[in-house]
């Protein structure tokens, strides 16, 4: 048996089913590049979820992870520590807001933003209490608790997991009319939006939604909630995706590389008028804010700015695309994305699909997962530079052609 095949076998006895991963094992990560158990080395494309945006084991945030971890690691929020109020004061002047609650997985972050527009509403805009209404988009996806499914249009999401939250609607994508109808009810707290739908296969809306959504969240007094967890931190090719529009959210929620891929931490941001709404005892997280969440995130948010991340996300973005756009095949359908978050639609040929191709592109070194059966993400680490994008585009080509 080989070393892959037993690692594989390990998950599958003793581990939940709750994934089927492309069948490579990974031992090791440096920058763009991983190694599986038998010391192949992969260009990743994935960078889970868009996690790793400054690349696998940035040396600058692994440090500020063992330095803090020697000193102190958790004092839950009973007590104070010496490292929340300098992480506080640092985020919320990085991302221009007055106040911020820090979590620990994206998830969380929208269930707090959730919490916190319903509060608001309450408290604020006086909607009669239990009668709070949350507008989602189809296609959304921030996660698999109960409240996230419950905001699904996707069966496999939510099939078997009823009953569900009351007070979630949804209305299609990239459609300001549909938003505006939802909008005229009075009884509505929150509209929570991805600028891009990230797991719906990087769906792009028109130029002008998101602004056109900060215009009508403010005609009719609603709070608009930004799910930047996989958009934000300079992905996109500017620090948050909203940044590309006059579209500031009043709920700001970000996860995966706010660490870098080294801890697990999001961070929920608004201005006082709606985050002063939750009280002490009302929500909170026992290793929210803990010590080494605060380091390394400093430690992450400054790498994105001292290696200009944000701007070779979005140069290499547009020779990524173009290059996409040049394979000489009927099997890709369409190329669409920002920055370094894109995607390619898969037309099947001779009964090859998506996977099939993600399984051919691993074997020519290049590690990418497919989305809803036809649709493959590429989104490599934000540090890859111009000669890598130009190689990674030539395996993409070489791999796709050969099923010609």
């Amino acid at each position: 048996m080989n070393k892959s095949q037993y690692y594989i076998d390990l998950e599958e006895k003793y581990g939940a089913h709750n994934y089927h991963p492309l069948p490579v094992v990974l031992k090791k990560g440096e920058g763009v590049f991983v190694w599986d158990v038998d010391d192949k080395k992969y260009f990743d494309f994935l960078s889970a979820y868009s996690a790793v945006n400054q690349g696998h084991c940035h040396p600058k945030i692994i440090n500020a992870l063992k330095d803090q971890a020697n000193t102190l690691t958790l004092t839950s929020r009973a007590f104070y520590n010496d490292t929340l109020g300098t992480y506080e004061k640092y985020i919320t002047n990085y991302f221009g807001y007055d106040k911020v609650l820090p979590m620990n997985t994206g998830v969380e972050g929208g269930e707090t933003a959730n919490k916190l527009a319903r509060k608001w509403g309450y408290l604020k805009k006086g909607i009669e209490e239990n009668k709070a209404r949350i507008i989602f988009a189809k296609g959304n996806f921030w996660g698999r608790t109960l409240a996230a499914i419950s905001s699904s249009d996707d069966p496999l999401s939510y099939e078997g997991f009823g009953p569900f939250m009351p007070g979630y609607d949804l209305i299609p994508y990239n459609d300001l009319n549909a938003l505006e109808q939802e909008l005229k009810d009075p009884n509505v707290a929150a509209f929570m939006v991805e600028p891009i739908q990230g797991e719906a296969g990087v769906v792009v809306p028109d130029d002008g939604y998101l602004s056109g959504v900060r215009d009508l969240c403010d005609k009719y007094n609603v709070l608009f909630i930004a799910d930047e967890v996989q958009t934000g931190i300079a992905r996109t090719g500017k620090m948050l995706a909203t940044d590309y529009e006059i579209a500031r959210p009043d709920i700001l929620i970000l996860g995966k590389a706010l660490s870098g891929g080294v801890f697990p931490v999001s961070a929920i941001l608004a201005d006082d008028e709606v985050m002063m709404c939750i009280k002490p005892g009302e929500h909170g997280s026992t290793y929210g804010g803990n010590p080494i969440a605060n380091k390394v995130v400093m430690s992450a948010l400054e790498v994105v700015k001292e290696e200009k991340l944000s701007e070779n996300a979005f140069i290499l973005g547009k020779i990524l695309r173009n290059e996409l756009r040049l394979i000489d095949t009927d099997m890709i359908t369409c190329v669409r994305g920002k920055g370094l978050l894109n995607a390619i639609v898969i037309k099947p040929k001779r009964g090859k699909e998506a996977w099939d191709v993600c399984l051919a592109l691993r074997d020519n070194g290049l590690l990418a997962k497919p989305t809803h059966g036809d649709i493959i993400r590429f989104a490599p680490p934000l540090v890859i530079n111009k000669d890598q994008i130009y190689e990674c585009a030539e395996i993409i080509k070489k791999t796709i052609l050969s099923f010609n």
